[in-house]
């Protein structure tokens, strides 16, 4: 489960002495994520999903990812919306963790996404793009291109252990990238992390978007190629073309991608692929022991890595000309 810090009750109700929820009826871990604590809380007035903030979320963070849930609620996007406390503030302390509590989202997350769900989450994603546009705090993505030599470095050494020759490949891709990757494509606020777990769907229909805490700004086309990695391949490691073409119609019927970014997409989903190669490889060789939440296997983004590197163009991934 992941839950990193225990809430006692007496810690809960006192926390809950600052907010109108009335009383609880019922509070509990939530097993999904793996960056923060999570419980479902049932109050009086309904039901709710309180996150405490562990260590490797920054606190200086936490105002732009509280704004900016509510700016995107306030802009129709379905989402969390942070509940805010007597005092006007949506943030406290429970556990000696910064706490906050959002509003809970009816639907489930899909294992299986099929085309038609892929086609919802395009469109969601560039809804959410446009009504974050005018969004007035700025976070920079802290996984950026960047970042990734530093994040190789930490696991370089033993990288071979996942898989021999891992580490001479990371570096030629690593090399490539940062002498390809475009710097002059449309900016945003983007979620960096919009993974099935993270969309929540009754039936077909999409039903909100959870999970903002990797948001950050940077290129609005990388959010998109993150999302190619995360809904477009099957169990298998193949590429779905036709999920892939529902995914990008989706998007571009509210937000037409330019020529840059066209011309961009095969070099941003290698860099996408390659940001969740190394997060989860550093995971992977650094589970601390008793650790209740299961490091996701690197390989598969080797995988999918792979792949991006035979694309030529766009249309091979199903953009319309």
């Amino acid at each position: 489960m992941a839950v990193y810090t225990d809430v006692t009750d007496e810690a809960l109700f006192a926390f809950l002495t600052e907010y109108d929820l009335g009383a609880v009826l019922s509070f509990k871990g939530i097993a999904e994520g793996v960056e923060n604590s999570n419980f479902l809380l049932h109050c009086e007035v309904g039901f709710f999903i309180l996150t405490l903030y562990e260590k490797r979320v920054n606190p200086a963070d936490l105002p732009f990812f509280i704004g900016l849930m509510e700016h995107l609620a306030a802009k129709k996007l379905s989402c969390p919306l942070p509940v805010k406390r007597r005092d006007g503030l949506s943030l406290g302390t429970l556990a000696g963790r910064p706490a906050a509590i959002v509003t809970f989202l009816d639907g489930v997350s899909t294992r299986k996404p099929d085309a038609r769900q892929c086609g919802e989450t395009g469109r969601a994603l560039a809804q959410m793009h446009l009504a974050g546009h005018d969004f007035g705090l700025a976070r920079p993505n802290g996984l950026s291109i960047e970042h990734w030599p530093d994040l190789f470095a930490a696991s370089r050494g033993r990288a071979d252990e996942v898989s021999p020759g891992l580490a001479r490949e990371i570096a030629a891709e690593l090399d490539f990238l940062q002498r390809r990757w475009p710097r002059d494509l449309p900016e945003g606020v983007i979620h960096a992390d919009l993974f099935p777990d993270n969309v929540f769907f009754i039936g077909e229909k999409l039903s909100g978007l959870i999970d903002f805490y990797f948001a950050c700004n940077d290129s609005l086309a990388y959010d998109l190629a993150i999302c190619l990695n995360a809904w477009c391949f099957e169990p298998d490691g193949a590429y779905n073309a036709t999920k892939g073409r529902a995914l990008l119609q989706g998007y571009q019927s509210l937000r037409p991608l330019d020529g840059r970014e066209r011309r961009a997409l095969p070099v941003l989903a290698r860099g996408a692929a390659l940001r969740f190669l190394l997060t989860r490889l550093y995971d992977w060789l650094n589970v601390p022991p008793g650790a209740l939440v299961r490091p996701k296997n690197p390989l598969e983004y080797l995988g999918k890595l792979r792949f991006h590197q035979t694309i030529d163009h766009a249309g091979e991934y199903g953009l319309p000309e």
